[in-house]
């Protein structure tokens, strides 16, 4: 994971919960490639075509919301998103972004959809042109986490050493 994220901004509103962000008849399966294809389907059917690798969400409050289904980040990852930014998260997706490797950023930006966005997940940072966003800094252990790719891969480490 790199600790600086520059994409182009996806702009969704408040309480995007995790049935639009993979619904749940594509919960059957472990195909990656399914949960990336389908992708906020609840909310943008289009979305898994165009979005590039590297491209950045920006919401509102209680992005996340809903139900505890980690394919609800995993779909996010999966089908390239860089990272995730929103006013505030549901608790649960927050952490099992975390743990599956896909970066977030608590901060109240302005954006226009297509705006380039950069993310500096190691100050806290959101720059979109001229103007600078001071985000919620994730703690040292957080980062830790999500720079080793994930919990798993974080404890796999963790072991080996």
């Amino acid at each position: 994971m790199k600790s600086v994220i520059r994409g182009k901004a996806w702009l969704y509103g408040d309480d995007i919960d995790t049935d639009v962000i993979i619904p749940g008849k594509y919960l059957r399966t472990t195909d990656m490639q399914v949960f990336a294809d389908h992708a906020m389907e609840g909310i943008d059917p289009e979305f898994s075509s165009k979005i590039s690798s590297g491209d950045i969400i920006v919401a509102g409050n209680n992005f996340g919301c809903g139900s505890s289904r980690e394919q609800a980040a995993l779909a996010l990852k999966h089908a390239g998103v860089g990272c995730v930014i929103a006013k505030s998260f549901g608790r649960i997706f927050f952490r099992n972004s975390i743990n599956v490797g896909l970066p977030l950023m608590e901060a109240d930006v302005k954006c226009e959809e297509g705006d380039e966005v950069e993310v500096n997940l190691l100050d806290g940072t959101v720059t979109i042109g001229d103007n600078v966003y001071k985000g919620h800094k994730l703690p040292d252990f957080l980062l830790e986490i999500l720079t080793n790719g994930g919990l798993v891969e974080y404890r796999k480490k963790q072991k080996q050493g």
